[in-house]
């Protein structure tokens, strides 16, 4: 059994979408009416008017592409982090050198809400605003889900457009979409499809802004995907995208809001267990995502995770980075998000334990 925070476990009618025989990409006319059906509806999901575009490549393909797509050489970027993704958004910015400024707060702890408006006031200040800010709603290697209103709050009164990392939230809570330039999703995730599909809402005025720019990559640029009436970027992934399109179906004929409250309780219920167990949340179950939960094991994770595999035939996660030892992390997010498949990860860490 695979208990992890993405890639997720993939249901057996998603697999068999992916399995049958696919229209041509290229040339087939069907392909890419099915292409524009599944924008349509992950605009749905989304819950937003902004359009909606779906390029071949693994989540972090969205990442490096809202990047390059928006920043300029020289351009200012606010990343605002309290995690390893929000820290990543620097390392994209530089690498397009645009200039990067990192408000970090520590991983467990919310955005720094005092430090992010003192940087914006003082770039407002000095005459040299910021271009855009970046941020993670779920940040998936700590199991934190971040409050992003009262940031975007900020961004709207100093008019800084957004970039959002949802590849950990979208399709398992609710998501501000409609009040972020680009917010980026995936498929592996809380849709519970194969990897190799990145998604992104995109407003005008990010539309706008990537036409003033000149990219330096076709691969690593939305723009080509603004108009695809006509012919597609690159050949696209139409097994995938089949497989995707099956797994936004399982969506809607559950309910969105039946799929947010599935998710709610299974996380609760893993947090519980853990509780019975004498764990700790990392960071605190109040901002704990519902997608992710992660337990506090300082210097045993890794022997723990190990031992859980091995024993119990059960597959979790341990953090990333300087956390790699230090938490446990389970991904009841899509497919595995069921309080029975929570029970049973959570029975096999407890005989572990034991």
């Amino acid at each position: 059994m695979k208990f992890t925070p993405g890639p997720t476990a993939v249901p057996p009618a998603v697999r068999e979408a992916m399995a049958e025989e696919q229209p041509n990409p290229d040339v087939d006319p069907v392909f890419a009416e099915r292409y524009q059906a599944l924008c349509e509806d992950l605009a749905d999901v989304y819950d937003t008017d902004h359009d909606v575009v779906v390029p071949g490549g693994e989540g972090i393909l969205g990442l490096e592409a809202a990047i390059a797509s928006l920043v300029a050489p020289g351009d200012r970027v606010l990343c605002i982090s309290n995690g390893l993704y929000g820290d990543g958004f620097a390392d994209f910015v530089e690498s397009y050198d645009g200039e990067a400024e990192l408000v970090s707060a520590p991983y467990d702890d919310p955005l720094d809400l005092e430090a992010i408006e003192a940087a914006l006031e003082d770039a407002a200040t000095d005459g040299e605003p910021f271009e855009l800010a970046t941020m993670v709603h779920c940040e998936t290697p700590t199991g934190t889900l971040n409050d992003l209103d009262p940031v975007l709050d900020l961004l709207e009164e100093y008019d800084v457009p957004s970039v959002v990392d949802a590849v950990s939230s979208l399709g398992g809570t609710p998501v501000p979409t409609d009040r972020i330039d680009v917010c980026l999703g995936a498929s592996q995730k809380c849709f519970s499809a194969p990897p190799g599909l990145t998604t992104a809402a995109i407003s005008d005025r990010a539309w706008e802004r990537m036409e003033e720019r000149d990219p330096s990559s076709l691969y690593t640029n939305f723009l080509p995907w603004q108009d695809v009436s006509k012919n597609f970027p690159y050949t696209h992934l139409s097994a995938n995208v089949a497989a995707l399109e099956e797994a936004i179906d399982r969506l809607f004929e559950e309910g969105l809001e039946d799929v947010y409250q599935r998710h709610e309780k299974a996380a609760e219920r893993c947090r519980e267990r853990g509780a019975e167990l004498g764990l700790e949340v990392y960071p605190d179950s109040e901002r704990s995502s519902p997608t992710v939960t992660a337990f506090r094991l300082p210097g045993k994770a890794k022997e723990i995770q190990q031992r859980v595999a091995e024993e119990e035939d059960v597959v979790l996660a341990t953090g990333l980075g300087g956390l790699e030892d230090d938490i446990l992390r389970f991904g009841h997010m899509g497919y595995n998000a069921e309080v029975e498949k929570v029970e049973r990860a959570m029975d096999a860490l407890e005989r572990v334990l034991a």
